[in-house]
């Protein structure tokens, strides 16, 4: 277990990534805090690349695997914090809690991954085989696993541990997102005399419901491929007795293991083919969305909103390794899924790593009013992520 000494460090680390707003494109507040913790702290070097994920590294005297501790840094917004009880920047403690934006999701599980760094390099007195890397990642909020593609790159890491919240549970997998674009074309004219055009939003109205027809994929452990409609926008807007000759609906995928963007526009593909082939008159494509950002650097980040599902096996040697010392620790984790996309989405679905999350605090409090993390669960991520260490980088 972490000494007092341990336990102030993280403690107060966590509350001074909490006193720095950092909500997506503006994360340079915290990078700048956590480049201090770094250099104070001995890490060899400190990386900031160009969408502006922060990256410190600690080397073992022996080589050996690259190990990626991985948490996000940017924030969703407080939109009124008149609602807040505590100050959502204050970082206040109360009965055993943090209370702030980010806490929970996930400043927390970051302070934790960077002092654990420390500890056990002071402990070891670096007499450990391979590199530790802690990675700010920034974005997050905005689409999983971009920033992390330029981390990866860089680190080329063996192994990442994912610090999104977990109750201290290992989670070996998640089901994906993708963002789906549907949009229809019709002709625009008079409301007076609807007739001599097409009505873009009927023409969606006919699509959505055939959509809906559509049997979703299935997974033994991941569950259900969900198709939902999220959103719909019409154009002109408003309309102004003009029949809309543009219609645009957004649909939620849940992406399961093995799923493509091939795969997953398939269906959708085919039916609106079957669509235009019953009515000269339907003009309708699928696509993914594509998200554009202004990262703190001044840089542009850019990506299709297609994050791929991924799954390790719980028998795998290296969660059965990370498992077995948590165990010896005097832990009790179970081995789940996240219900939640992540970073993973990256490392594990698209560039085949060897990707595990452990965090502390619970799902349920992400975006929320009062979020928190309780000090407890901080210490004993902490001490978890020691033990990570100590079954990986041997």
């Amino acid at each position: 277990m972490l000494t007092q000494e341990q336990q102030n460090n993280v403690v107060a680390l966590c509350q001074k990534l909490i006193q720095s707003p950092s909500y997506s494109g503006h994360e340079d507040g915290v990078v700048a805090r956590l480049k201090e913790f770094f250099e104070a702290n001995g890490f060899d070097s400190v990386h900031v690349d160009k969408y502006g994920n922060v990256i410190g590294c600690m080397k073992g005297n022996r080589p050996g695997p690259r190990l990626q501790f991985d948490g996000h840094i940017d924030t969703v917004p407080v939109e009124d914090a008149s609602k807040w009880e505590h100050d959502p920047f204050g970082a206040e403690i109360v009965d055993g809690k943090i209370y702030g934006r980010g806490t929970s999701d996930m400043k927390g599980a970051v302070a934790a991954m960077a002092c654990a760094t420390a500890n056990f390099a002071k402990a070891t007195n670096r007499d450990f085989a391979g590199e530790i890397y802690v990675a700010g990642v920034v974005h997050e909020e905005c689409f999983e696993g971009v920033a992390a593609r330029e981390i990866s790159a860089y680190v080329k890491p063996d192994y990442v541990v994912i610090g999104e919240a977990s109750q201290l549970n290992l989670k070996i997998g998640q089901r994906g997102r993708a963002e789906i674009v549907i949009e229809t074309f019709g002709k625009p004219c008079h409301s007076a005399n609807p007739e001599k055009g097409i009505n873009a939003v009927y023409k969606m109205a006919k699509v959505i419901e055939a959509i809906r027809t559509l049997e979703p994929t299935h997974h033994p452990v991941l569950g259900d491929g969900i198709l939902e409609l999220t959103d719909i926008k019409s154009a002109p807007y408003p309309g102004a007795s003009v029949v809309p000759e543009y219609c645009r609906a957004t649909y939620d995928r849940r992406l399961l293991v093995g799923e493509t963007k091939e795969s997953v526009l398939a269906p959708i593909n085919a039916l609106l083919e079957k669509l235009m082939a019953e009515d000269p008159e339907l003009k309708v494509k699928a696509s993914y969305a594509v998200g554009k950002e202004m990262c703190h650097t001044g840089n542009v980040i850019e990506g299709e909103r297609f994050f791929p599902g991924w799954l390790y096996d719980e028998n795998d040697d290296f969660v059965q390794a990370v498992y077995g010392e948590l165990k010896a620790m005097g832990y009790n984790p179970s081995i789940t899924q996240y219900n939640f996309c992540t970073n993973g989405s990256h490392y594990a679905g698209e560039a085949g790593i060897k990707t595990f999350g452990l965090g502390p605090s619970r799902e349920n409090l992400a975006h929320t009013i009062n979020e928190y993390i309780e000090i407890d669960q901080l210490v004993k991520v902490c001490d978890c992520y020691t033990g990570v260490l100590k079954a990986l980088m041997k």
